[in-house]
């Protein structure tokens, strides 16, 4: 469905429904318009998600928090959805790989989502913290070195870095194999790119990963939850794997992407940490911009609006965060009471990992290539016309070539009189070691994760 502007210049409205529509081009341009338009209409208004997929959107800060920390009234089971029952969505409607019910955490409720919530958060409690930091440093160095030495240094942020380092990062805490590594992030890729198949490669592989650490148990994510007390089956032990990998790798790209763009833009103040640039990041360009469907239990009346019992209501985190009624005395606010990492019980359970690698990525980009530029200015950056996310199409920047060193420290500081970029928080640093210059790539065939693998190995 095409998306006409009106002469008024205002968000245009969908043919079918009269709603504005939070999807195409002239959305992905202006989200604010449209969140300005739609807090016109009082704290939630109807909106068009996808061709003819018509939602609750939430757009006031207050009116989010009361909703997400009210579970007894709002419910997170999709399969309440009336118009999905009804037969009113599309079979083949963008909105039901992001909204249809899956067995997880994220669509359960009650003591259902207690369990498998348990068995998450106890899990990831168990990563390392200096573990976490090292491995997305070398992460990091090896994305840096695969095109750090290009003539031109020139290099699109986006598709070389900031969306393969959170697919790296999650991969070697799932205690992947180098090949069912691969199969994984082609997997993962695929279901954000729509790729046909890529959920069959996808629960392909992490099924096998599952079924070898039955064999060979390991100090890894899939492992810890394999043993929990919880006692998940493998089926459960799989949908929570793709939930960590759907839930954290795609906000965590556009994370990394933005908060890059954001320090190196025309903007920023000069002297700020980076962890600041994260934080605006999660503030003004919440990664997950629209999500976290609800469901009324009965008919609730919210402002204006009577919210059905079984229609769903999406909360945008992304209007909420720049909700003007808050903007008064955000000041006043904690730095962490955005809702980029949602609130309530379905709060993101991964939330100060996250932090920690978006923070840790940037950081490493601009200590190792600390004379970065933007080629193109942060305004003039486009972003993707999709309504889930928040994230930029492309950060195109360059730098000054360096060549690839006869003996690379994989995880070693800034060279002497290179200065690091300001930093609250301090990076471990692992041991420099030795690897050969040739790159291996050229050595070793296989996918990201394999070649990422040998790299570390010095191979």
């Amino acid at each position: 469905m095409h998306q006409q502007s009106d002469t008024a210049g205002e968000p245009a409205g969908c043919p079918a429904h009269g709603n504005i529509q939070l999807y195409g081009p002239e959305f992905g341009s202006d989200p604010e318009r449209h969140y300005a338009r739609l807090r016109a209409q009082g704290p939630s208004a109807p909106v068009d998600i996808a061709p003819d997929v018509q939602v609750e959107l939430v757009t006031s800060y207050d009116a989010a928090l009361h909703i997400l920390h009210n579970p007894a009234s709002f419910v997170r089971d999709a399969r309440r959805w009336n118009a999905l029952n009804e037969g009113r969505v599309p079979a083949d409607s963008p909105a039901l790989p992001m909204m249809g019910y899956r067995p997880n955490a994220l669509f359960s409720d009650g003591a259902a989502h207690a369990r498998l919530r348990q068995a998450v958060t106890d899990s990831l409690a168990t990563v390392d913290q200096v573990r976490l930091v090292r491995l997305t440093q070398q992460s990091a160095d090896y994305l840096i070195s695969r095109f750090s030495s290009e003539p031109l240094g020139q290099a699109e942020l986006m598709s070389a870095y900031a969306q393969p380092l959170p697919l790296l990062v999650f991969s070697d805490l799932f205690g992947c194999p180098p090949e069912l590594g691969d199969r994984v992030i082609v997997g993962i890729s695929g279901i954000f790119e729509g790729a046909s198949g890529a959920d069959e490669v996808l629960g392909g592989a992490l099924a096998e990963l599952i079924a070898l650490k039955r064999r060979q148990p390991g100090e890894d994510l899939t492992t810890r939850l394999m043993v929990h007390s919880a006692r998940l089956t493998d089926e459960e032990v799989l949908h929570q794997l793709v939930t960590l990998l759907s839930g954290g790798t795609a906000p965590l790209t556009a994370a990394i992407g933005t908060s890059s763009a954001l320090y190196l833009g025309e903007d920023w103040p000069t002297g700020l940490p980076i962890e600041d640039a994260v934080v605006q990041t999660l503030w003004n360009y919440a990664p997950i911009a629209n999500y976290a469907g609800h469901y009324p239990t009965q008919d609730i009346q919210l402002g204006d609006r009577t919210l059905r019992a079984g229609d769903p209501v999406l909360i945008s985190f992304a209007a909420a965060n720049t909700d003007p009624k808050l903007s008064e005395h955000r000041e006043q606010l904690s730095a962490k009471a955005h809702l980029a990492f949602g609130a309530g019980p379905h709060a993101c359970p991964a939330k100060d990992p996250a932090f920690m690698i978006a923070a840790t990525a940037v950081e490493s980009l601009l200590n190792r290539l600390p004379d970065t530029e933007l080629r193109v200015p942060f305004k003039e950056l486009a972003w993707a016309p999709t309504p889930w996310s928040r994230t930029l199409v492309t950060v195109p920047v360059r730098f000054t070539p360096r060549a690839v060193p006869q003996a690379a420290a994989r995880n070693a500081a800034p060279r002497s009189g290179q200065a690091e970029r300001p930093s609250t928080a301090a990076a471990p640093q692992s041991p420099s070691a030795p690897r050969p210059a040739h790159h291996a790539a050229a050595q070793h065939k296989g996918g990201l994760f394999s070649r990422f693998r040998a790299w570390v190995r010095g191979e």
